[in-house]
């Protein structure tokens, strides 16, 4: 469950939020803390990181030109600092990583792994903010139904790529170069 902290929040309140395990957010001025992942979002999060990071971040077998980045502050504005599990950004939009504070440069790509309590916060919330700030795909996987979805922006809101399951091995938007082994996402049955 969420727990609300406090109201028009900044980067500075986010900035010294304690060190207790939890993560913390901005969205719309109110700054809120989580509970950390699971170890099976965990799992997941690394699974998903090194099937798209190696070819598009490392440029291994991959045409490169990424930066593929686990939970980072983004900043899409003041009112708005998140955390999302994975994001990217393509290396002509962001030629350097920030070396402290938030990436302030809207990502071109977001990944949420959803827990039982973040259900309506990533599929909606969430949703609408990266919507509204620009981010061109956004990719939910749900680690306890064994799924990923993709969506799309476009001019009247997301546009579903797909979902997919054990055993689906989908080229997805914006990483369709390689496969995505939807399988090695969640632990073996």
């Amino acid at each position: 469950m969420a727990e609300t902290a406090s109201s028009s929040a900044t980067w500075e309140d986010l900035s010294q939020t304690p060190d207790d395990g939890r993560v913390y957010e901005i969205i719309a001025g109110v700054l809120e803390a989580f509970p950390r992942p699971s170890s099976r979002h965990g799992r997941a999060q690394r699974s998903l990181g090194a099937q798209v990071g190696s070819p598009y971040d490392d440029g291994i077998d991959g045409p490169g030109g990424w930066w593929i980045v686990v939970e980072p502050d983004v900043e899409l504005r003041p009112s708005d600092i998140v955390a999302p599990h994975l994001v990217g950004w393509r290396r002509e939009r962001l030629p350097d990583l920030p070396a402290s504070g938030p990436v302030r440069v809207i990502p071109d790509w977001v990944c949420e792994f959803v827990s039982p309590f973040g259900q309506k916060r990533d599929r909606i919330v969430k949703a609408n903010l990266y919507l509204e700030t620009g981010i061109p795909y956004y990719w939910i996987v749900d680690v306890r139904e064994r799924t990923l979805e993709a969506l799309s922006a476009c001019e009247d809101g997301w546009l579903r790529l797909g979902g997919w399951t054990d055993g689906d091995r989908p080229r997805i938007l914006p990483f369709d170069a390689v496969e995505i082994d939807v399988s090695r996402l969640f632990p073996p049955r």
